[in-house]
Parts: C-alpha cells; sequence; structure tokens
C-alpha cells in the first residue's frame, strides 16, 4: 500500500473510487448517486488543486487500484491560508485497515511542507470508527453542530474537529 499526491493521469480511477465510496458509506455527505461524477470534473478538481499550494488531494493505491483519497482544501484568504478543511473516503473492504492512519500521516508531512499550520474535519457523532482514527491522530473535538445532517429520515449531528500541527 502506499500513499502519494495525486496525478492527473488518475482522474478515471478518482471518478470510480467516490462513486464507490459514496455508494457504500453512510456518514459521507453526498448519497450515492447525488452527484453526478465524471472523470472530466475530476481531472478539473485535481489541475485547480495542484496550481493551489495549500490544497491537494493524496490517494491510497493498493497495486494498480485506488482504495482511499484524502482531500485538504486550504483556506482562500491570507487570513486563513494556514488552515485546511478534510475529507476522506476509503472503500468499503479496506476500511479498518490502516488507510486511514497512512493517509492521515502523509497528509502531516505534506501540511509541514506547505505551511499549514491547522487541519480541520467535521465527523458525525455516531461515527465511532472515524472518531477513533482522528483521535488517534490528534484531532480534538471542538465543538458539535447540532442537527447538521438529514441521513435516513433523522437529523444527525457532527463534531467539528481539529489539529494544529
Amino acid at each position: 500500500m502506499i500513499v502519494r499526491e495525486i496525478k492527473t493521469s488518475d482522474a478515471e480511477n478518482l471518478a470510480v473510487l467516490i462513486k464507490e465510496v459514496e455508494g457504500s458509506s453512510q456518514y459521507m455527505l453526498w448519497e450515492e448517486g447525488e452527484r453526478n461524477i465524471q472523470p472530466e470534473n475530476q481531472l478539473k478538481m485535481i489541475e485547480s488543486m495542484k496550481n493551489n499550494d495549500n490544497s491537494t488531494i493524496l490517494v491510497a493505491e493498493d497495486g494498480n487500484m485506488l482504495v482511499g483519497y484524502l482531500l485538504v482544501i486550504g483556506g482562500n484568504a491570507r487570513r486563513n491560508r494556514h488552515s485546511g478543511y478534510i475529507v476522506i473516503g476509503i472503500l468499503k473492504d479496506f476500511r479498518g485497515k490502516g488507510v486511514g492512519t497512512l493517509l492521515l500521516e502523509e497528509l502531516e508531512q505534506w501540511a509541514f511542507k506547505h505551511n499549514l499550520r491547522r487541519l480541520e474535519l467535521t465527523v458525525i457523532t455516531r461515527n465511532e470508527a472515524g472518531l477513533s482514527l482522528y483521535k488517534k491522530m490528534g484531532f480534538q473535538i471542538e465543538g458539535t453542530k447540532r442537527d447538521s445532517l438529514f441521513i435516513d429520515g433523522e437529523y444527525l449531528d457532527e463534531y467539528y474537529m481539529s489539529k494544529l500541527l
């Protein structure tokens, strides 16, 4: 298993990966089929992030297959350029096998090189696996976003979490 920065040639595989993750995860923001994820859209996103020194996409690769991704989206203003918002997705069969840890470790190294001081994310309060991973990696809960998502007929809270480097 290797973790690396994405390449433009990964656009099609990233589109497939995101569709699979959204189709198999109860805790992602987007539901299965809710977005029209096309390789050309992913290519534009990859190119856009490569032009931003405080944003990137990291991918976990097993053999020739992408099995996980981590987006970090840096702030656009001078006052928040040091901060990056994180989104992580991992294929169902690879969850709980250290992929998230590898992605977050690589992110931290990348963040140091790109002058990010703050990493932040949101996680549904019921997502015990996600919470466990983030706490293990040094993230702390800053607050609760009450009723922030509506999933399967009920409102769910999210924690806002961050890590300072």
